[in-house]
């Protein structure tokens, strides 16, 4: 299997990349496409465009808006979505598509969301649904004003970026991510980055074993 992994820093990949240091019979290409949606989906277009992969995985971290997510354990973004394509209209927030811009279900949306493409064999992973963002949250306000309006599980800056660009292109694709954190006022101090990391290179090993 020709596989294209993503994530948007080397740091992501660190320490994934030594699980596949053994040949599992798959051939493995790394794009580190740089952070945040713009970066992502120009480099997916430029390497749809050259190459063709029977799966595209990205992978990388993220941060919960479930406290029932452990910090570090890895989970399937299944369901992702732009949050911030909204239109203000006074004090109401206005959908592109119930202004008319998009309708829900224009290719590759449904009902406005984005969906991975591919099934894990046997996979036991936790199936969420994120949010990618340019504006992280850490204000208490909006983070409740954003848990309200779409109930999100996990945020991340890239991965609804990467569906548009898989589902667009017809390749079949699918989002893991380690919880760094949860979504609240920054403090690093509480991020467990390394963990994350770790358990992110054993489940991505497990799934290139699976596959």
């Amino acid at each position: 299997m020709k596989i294209l992994l993503v994530s948007a820093t080397e740091l992501e990949l660190t320490a994934t990349e030594k699980a596949f240091s053994v040949d599992l019979g798959h051939e493995i290409e790394i794009l580190v496409t740089g952070v945040g949606m713009l970066a992502t989906s120009f480099a997916l277009g430029r390497a749809f465009a050259v190459a063709k992969y029977d799966l595209a995985i990205n992978i990388g971290i993220a941060g919960s808006f479930d406290r029932e997510i452990e910090l570090g354990e890895v989970v399937e973004v299944t369901q992702d979505q732009f949050s911030e394509e909204i239109i203000e209209d006074g004090e109401e927030l206005k959908t592109y598509s119930e202004i008319g811009l998009r309708k829900k279900d224009d290719f590759p949306f449904t009902d406005g969301l984005l969906y991975s493409s591919f099934q894990i064999p046997h996979s036991i992973l936790k199936k969420v649904n994120g949010i990618t963002v340019n504006t992280v949250h850490g204000n208490e306000a909006n983070i409740q004003a954003i848990e309200k309006r779409l109930s999100p599980q996990t945020e991340s800056m890239e991965g609804a970026a990467f569906l548009y660009a898989c589902n667009s292109s017809n390749v079949p694709c699918l989002q893991l991510r380690a919880i760094s954190n949860y979504v609240e006022k920054r403090n690093r101090a509480n991020w467990k980055i390394e963990l994350a990391l770790n358990n992110l290179a054993k489940e991505f090993k497990t799934i290139l074993k699976q596959l």
